[in-house]
């Protein structure tokens, strides 16, 4: 009898010299193996089954694992992917083999040789008919009941063994899966997938990455790296292991978030990133305004698994999360990006500040927005744009708000810190203030940051470079670049502050404040034309900043040419309406002029200056410290030199 031909996959090439062969379950290049496991292989080769198709993550699931699962698929298909991408060396961003379609599904593009199907002949179905059934004789019985029997025995035990594998494998998988989970001491969290079909919500997904950390941040027993540290592996090809080598980390969180009318998805998981290998995951569902309450389950899930042991106070702190107006939580979340991204900007803070004041009208218990508003206060007055006095009377009246609603936050210490430092010069207050911080979020970068300017500030040298340290093992971006170079600044410390200050200009080479720190660990050191060309770098770069201005005519004053430091003391007296009486002082003092500079800086004393804090360890007026009108400064103050 003949039988119907089975139509066996082919193998198929693709791309350049790429060639997946189902049938030997292996992906090659040139003829060389390449390492992809079950899942990936698998969705690559339906993705080339349906080449040139849109095939969106539903049948992708029901292909790969069937409906109705309860696996965590999303962040399954997300990992897979990325594998996949991985080993073909796909570009999310400029893709060669796999187009992501944002909130829709993939689609294969790559060139595909279309191969001719191989007929074989089905050689069960042959042997089927080959071989004859057995005979069964009346008068031997008993034979074929004993071999049932005894085929009975044989599946008992066969199952038997079966089972005590499995329990053993299971057993075996879950001591690993423990021990893996108990070594996680430091995580980080890339940032979440935006899945909604809008691409727009993309600033929804990275804020709710921004509010995880936060919240990862408040766990004692735990490191977390910064959100600028992580932000860089967006959309990244990169391994898990290779990340966590770069962050050194022990544990990799990801997922993705997918915001759908009134609710919102988030699904995570954890992984012990040197061995890649899975520890947990779990896919949160709510409604919008319990997102602050998901973001807290999830935390504290993280923590559990990872048998971080957290204080009494660290769990109330993660559980306690409140209901926010969806409203309110959306204009926090594009507020906060604004914040944390170009915190330097007026502009920028301005829009921030606008849409933080929004967040408050829509709800008015929401404290994180009542901190952030605070926050846009106190940077205008950094960045010049808004009255000393005016920012101060509003933060302080925005954090007193915060408080009130939740004394738990550790940003809002942060930035009282801030306050009772550089406004109120009151130093025990900004010690407790700092300390309180990151008893409350031990991995806040940002508090370390300013703690570690803080000790530096007055004179804490050894503790002030132990949170140098415990930075840069959170963070290493753009605002903990400076930190460094100002602390070591602080310190009269110049030649680590021109190591610090080349290090930040590796981050960015036009950064202007990283050229001015440079400039003055030049001067420190006696190199006074290099530091004049890094003083004019930093100018051009920065438009004529008001402190470099300064430092470039002290310099020119310094080598003879007064002439010219004359010259851009005129200017800045003549163009700037704000000019701060410190940076005056500081050209007087090196033109000789100690009357004047006293003048001054009495009077940037009398308007508590926000630029006269560092005044202890500016090198612009070395010339007067043996005045005892310097030190009489010094020490109403507070200060000693």
């Amino acid at each position: 009898m003949a039988t119907e031909p089975v139509r066996v996959q082919p193998a198929v090439e693709f791309g350049d010299g790429f060639t997946l062969d189902p049938r030997a379950y292996e992906l090659r290049r040139s003829g060389r193996a390449l390492k992809l496991e079950p899942t990936p292989f698998g969705i690559l080769a339906f993705l080339l089954e349906q080449r040139g198709e849109l095939v969106s993550r539903q049948q992708i699931v029901e292909r790969i694992w069937g409906k109705g699962v309860f696996l965590d698929t999303d962040n399954s298909i997300n990992g897979a992917i990325r594998k996949i991408r991985q080993v073909l060396n796909d570009d999310p961003e400029e893709p060669r083999f796999i187009q992501t379609v944002t909130g829709k599904g993939y689609r294969f593009i790559a060139r595909v040789t279309e191969p001719e199907p191989v007929a074989e002949p089905n050689k069960d179905i042959e042997r089927l008919h080959l071989v004859q059934p057995p005979q069964i004789h009346k008068e031997n019985e008993a034979a074929p009941r004993l071999k049932g029997k005894s085929r009975l025995v044989f599946g008992v035990a066969l199952l038997v063994l079966i089972a005590i594998g499995s329990a053993f494998w299971l057993v075996q998988t879950l001591l690993q899966r423990t021990a893996a989970a108990a070594s996680v001491r430091s995580i980080a969290v890339l940032p979440l997938a935006n899945l909604s079909a809008d691409p727009a919500q993309e600033y929804f997904a990275d804020g709710m990455t921004d509010e995880l950390i936060t919240d990862l941040a408040k766990v004692g027993a735990l490191r977390v790296t910064s959100r600028t540290s992580v932000m860089r592996y967006k959309r990244t090809t990169k391994s898990l292991p290779e990340i966590a080598r770069e962050l050194n980390v022990d544990g990799i969180v990801e997922g993705s978030v997918t915001r759908s009318g009134d609710r919102v998805r988030i699904t995570a998981q954890l992984l012990y990133a040197p061995t890649d290998k899975h520890l947990w995951a779990e896919t949160y569902e709510r409604d919008l305004g319990d997102v602050l309450k998901l973001q807290a389950e999830l935390a504290d899930a993280i923590a559990q698994q990872v048998r971080a042991q957290l204080t009494p106070g660290q769990q109330a702190q993660i559980r306690q999360a409140h209901a926010v107006d969806p409203a309110a939580h959306d204009a926090y979340l594009r507020g906060r990006l604004y914040y944390v991204t170009e915190f330097t900007k007026p502009d920028s803070l301005r829009k921030a500040q606008n849409l933080f004041r929004e967040a408050v009208q829509k709800d008015p218990n929401f404290a994180l927005a009542y901190t952030g508003l605070a926050d846009t206060y106190v940077f205008l007055a950094y960045a010049g744009a808004l009255q000393k006095d005016q920012a101060y009377r509003s933060a302080k009246d925005a954090l007193a708000k915060a408080l009130e609603l939740d004394d738990s936050i550790g940003e809002t210490y942060d930035t009282l810190g801030e306050l009772s430092w550089r406004f109120d010069w009151d130093w025990e207050a900004a010690n407790r203030d700092f300390n309180r911080a990151l008893a409350l979020a031990p991995s806040y970068s940002c508090a370390h940051e300013d703690r570690a300017m803080f000790l530096a500030f007055i004179g804490r040298r050894s503790e002030a470079l132990d949170e140098l340290a415990k930075i840069d093992q959170l963070d290493y971006g753009f605002s903990a670049a400076g930190t460094e170079s100002f602390t070591y600044y602080l310190l009269r410390d110049y030649p680590s502050l021109i190591e610090a200050s080349r290090r930040g200009l590796l981050l960015d080479s036009k950064d202007w404040f990283q050229h001015y720190s440079l400039g003055i660990g030049y001067e420190g050191t006696g190199k006074l034309q290099d530091a004049i060309s890094e003083y004019q770098k930093a100018v051009q770069l920065s438009a004529g900043d008001q402190n470099a201005l300064a430092s470039l005519a002290h310099a020119y004053a310094a080598i003879g040419r007064k002439a010219e430091a004359q010259k851009i003391l005129r200017d800045l007296q003549q163009k700037s309406k704000t000019l701060s009486p410190y940076f005056i002082a500081t050209i007087y003092a090196e033109l000789g002029d100690n009357n004047r500079a006293f003048e001054f800086l009495d009077r940037a004393y009398r308007e508590r200056s926000l630029e006269m804090l560092p005044i202890n360890a500016d090198l612009r007026f070395d010339n007067l410290r043996s005045d005892p009108r310097f030190q009489s400064l010094l020490n109403r103050m507070d200060l000693r030199n």
